[in-house]
């Protein structure tokens, strides 16, 4: 194997293409600007990106006037991040011990984040402390047993869905954002539902991963697999293929 094959077969460097594939989705650009005008991202204020990924939300915010700072505890992807954008601020840190003074932002925002962690309520300890009093925090996710996928066998989808869902520290995090947030000393919480409709064959990759990893689990076996995959190419090239995709987006303030 090759210097430049091995790195485009990186699972870090595959990782950032599939938030590439996903920012460019119909709609992601509309709920990321969404997730701004709910944090109150107004020229001045700040804002910290957790989980930022690849950085494309801070570059954003950034060009909106906000003084956004990006953590990710991947040194790859921070790297990615800061050679895309090197004007902005990203930093190496986990959800759990952010490197921010205490009361020292506005806003907080967390996009697909909260289904991989294992305890929700200990990083939302860490988000009220970095918070100033009456700050926003803004949290997006998907709840991974609502993937909404028409096929021939929805049993075999079904066990399929649940089985990548069960491979997820939290899956069902996004449902419970309204009561982490109410328990963990938020007001004025509000949760609202993004549905992405998808029918072209961009989605392919994802539904492939689905059932890829629904088989390395063992739920379903490889004929399954192949036979499942390939009906959904097949809708995919005939113009068939639905997924729907719900997204929550969950806003409250912090303690004054």
């Amino acid at each position: 194997m090759t210097r430049e094959t091995a790195q485009t077969s990186h699972p870090a460097n595959d990782l950032v293409a599939r938030l590439d594939a996903a920012d460019r989705l119909p709609g992601a650009e509309l709920l990321r600007a969404l997730s701004y005008d709910l944090l109150g991202a107004e020229p001045g204020t700040s804002v910290v990106d957790v989980g930022c990924g690849a950085g494309r939300a801070v570059a954003e915010l950034t060009e909106r006037g906000v003084q956004a700072v990006g953590v990710d505890p991947s040194e790859r992807m921070i790297a990615v991040a800061r050679g895309r954008w090197p004007a902005a601020d990203f930093r190496i840190a986990g959800a759990y011990e952010l490197p921010l003074p205490d009361a020292s932002v506005n806003g907080y925002r967390a996009d697909k984040v909260f289904h991989e962690l294992d305890d929700p309520e200990q990083v939302l300890t860490e988000a009220r402390r970095v918070l100033v009093p009456g700050g926003r925090i803004l949290l997006v996710g998907q709840d991974w047993d609502t993937f909404v996928i028409d096929s021939d066998d929805p049993a075999l989808t079904r066990t399929i869905v649940h089985a990548r869902a069960d491979m997820t520290a939290d899956p069902r995090a996004a449902r419970r954002y309204r009561n982490l947030l109410l328990d963990s000393r938020f007001s004025d919480v509000t949760v609202e539902v993004h549905t992405g409709v998808f029918t072209g064959s961009a989605m392919l990759l994802l539904l492939t991963g689905l059932a890829e990893a629904a088989c390395s689990s063992g739920a379903i076996t490889r004929e399954q697999t192949d036979t499942w995959i390939a009906e959904q190419r097949a809708r995919a090239e005939a113009d068939r293929l639905f997924l729907a995709l719900p997204m929550f987006v969950a806003a409250a303030t912090a303690a004054r």
